[in-house]
């Protein structure tokens, strides 16, 4: 059942789908908003594959980074092969590899998931202190005016700890992402100066992105970072912009298409997150 929620996120074509059953005046006023949904680019968040394609090992990059950008000017995700963590942050992209450096990517370099939006706050949260990542997010819900949209969350600031890790590049045959993780490099920041970039999606987004928050952080000089694992924040002002619509470009060929999606991966996903 969840596994249809990728149709019916896209607004758009359900919309088109049922103009031919409405009255004339009703039709003009959805294609209206048909209309209106598609002219807001940057009320979009746009997504390449789904989580748990990537929780089985579709690692294949099947998107260039030069188009993933002309859709979103801020985002994560991961590479070709899952090497490393995506940042977008102000319309660049970069890659913290395990090395623990922050790395400007190529335009031809290639994803096998990302999300990304272009960012434009709509509300601010100051966060005076927050011990852990489960007392970040009950802060900053409280100014979410519901919570069956997305919210994409840029904090920028100095901040007293910050855990993150990357991962390394896979080979054939792929391992799945919970064992590709056990892999993973960890590094740890004190009073570091930087921008913690991500998302927050509703629950009945699972299977299709991480529901709940997906953070990553890269440093004020933009030089390290990775995905988040654990932070404290003090003394921060966190930027929410409300994001009311979604698209998702899928893989056309490839892992992808013969892949069995039924299964509920919510237990590997909290693995691979935390």
């Amino acid at each position: 059942m969840r596994k249809c929620l990728c149709a019916t996120l896209l607004a758009s074509i359900l919309i088109l789908a049922t103009l031919a059953a409405l009255p004339a005046a009703a039709a003009r006023e959805s294609e209206s908003y048909s209309d209106s949904i598609i002219g807001q680019d940057r009320e979009v968040l746009f997504q390449v594959s789904t989580i748990d394609a990537l929780l089985l090992a579709v690692y294949d990059g099947i998107l260039p980074v030069g188009e993933l950008k002309e859709r979103g000017d801020f985002g994560i995700g991961t590479f070709d092969r899952l090497e490393g963590e995506m940042i977008v942050v102000d319309g660049v992209c970069r890659q913290v590899k395990v090395d623990g450096k922050a790395y400007v990517v190529p335009d031809e370099a290639t994803t096998p998931f990302a999300t990304v939006t272009f960012f434009d706050h709509d509300e601010k949260v100051f966060v005076e202190k927050a011990d852990n990542m489960t007392e970040l997010g009950e802060i900053l819900e409280t100014s979410f005016p519901s919570e069956n949209v997305f919210y994409a969350i840029r904090i920028d600031g100095t901040f007293p700890y910050v855990k993150t890790r990357s991962v390394p590049a896979q080979e054939r045959p792929y391992p799945l992402l919970v064992d590709a993780v056990a892999n993973q490099t960890v590094f740890e920041f004190e009073n570091a100066s930087g921008t913690v970039v991500g998302f927050w999606s509703p629950e009945f987004v699972d299977g299709i992105n991480v529901p709940g928050y997906h953070l990553h952080f890269i440093t004020e000089d933009r030089t390290a970072g990775g995905h988040i694992l654990d932070l404290r924040v003090e003394g921060a002002e966190a930027e929410l912009d409300l994001t009311p619509n979604i698209f998702m470009a899928l893989p056309t060929a490839g892992d992808f298409f013969n892949l069995d999606l039924t299964g509920d991966l919510s237990s590997d996903l909290e693995k691979v997150e935390k």
